[in-house]
């Protein structure tokens, strides 16, 4: 299995001849969405930067496409032309379906929260998901987390935009993925608790994930203030730098 970051959430993983992209966020820089902050981040229309030179080029070979949740820096209007355009097969939240049905997408699965069903001659779950801390929970709208186990490859747990939950402890300790991707961008608005996992929980998640660890949502939105020169301080604190990859846009690592 070979992982390629591209940028935020925005991913791609290669398995045999098939190519999955994850979340994607396609647009130049500036024209995803309007600035998510007005004082507490330095308002700035997202994404904050380009997508690296090689992502299109990967991009273009992709079978099918993961969508977590509907949020502009996971889906943004380029993405949904190419998607459209090329109709590749959508795998989403049965909670999504008909707002990317109206889009024109060519949904292809729906999935359930912690209902198994096949999927490219394995298998995927989808996780519950909660999209900050408190009250903007419910404002941030429903998200799916993915567990997936494909034949003859490391099983891969996308967490996608959420905090540390119950839901995301069982899968870490009873369903030991052997690659866990996590958000940490810290993403906070301009009133109301963060978005995403706080520090304290993403060590958590790093120290409770029974293996490799993938870091994202990083650096691209101008409403996550955790870098990720910060981030690897803190991971090489606690002595787990070895089992966490902190990708630059475009980077890929093979698992």
């Amino acid at each position: 299995m070979k992982v390629h970051h591209l940028r935020n959430a925005t991913m791609v993983i290669e398995t045999g001849n098939k190519v999955i992209l994850v979340d994607p966020m396609l647009g130049k820089k500036g024209t995803a969405g309007p600035t998510f902050t007005l004082f507490r981040f330095k308002p700035q229309r997202n994404p904050i930067v380009d997508l690296p030179s090689n992502a299109m080029d990967i991009v273009e070979k992709t079978t099918h496409c993961l969508i977590t949740h509907l949020h502009p820096d996971h889906l943004d209007k380029e993405a949904e032309d190419f998607l459209r355009l090329n109709q590749i097969p959508v795998i989403c939240s049965v909670k999504d379906e008909s707002t990317l049905r109206k889009k024109g997408l060519h949904v292809s699965q729906t999935v359930e929260y912690w209902k198994e069903s096949l999927f490219l001659d394995g298998k995927i779950q989808g996780i519950p998901a909660v999209h900050g801390y408190g009250f903007v929970a419910k404002l941030m709208g429903n998200v799916m987390g993915f567990h997936i186990e494909l034949p003859n490859e490391k099983s891969i747990y996308l967490s996608a935009d959420t905090i540390y939950t119950d839901d995301v402890h069982k899968v870490l300790t009873q369903l030991k993925p052997e690659i866990a991707v996590v958000a940490c961008g810290t993403a906070q608005l301009d009133i109301f608790q963060p978005l995403l996992m706080r520090m304290d929980d993403i060590l958590k998640f790093v120290k409770n994930a029974p293996n490799k660890v993938i870091a994202n949502h990083l650096e691209a939105v101008n409403h996550c203030p955790t870098t990720r020169k910060q981030l690897e301080i803190e991971v090489s604190k606690i002595g787990l730098s070895d089992k966490v990859f902190i990708p630059n846009d475009g980077e890929s690592r093979v698992y």
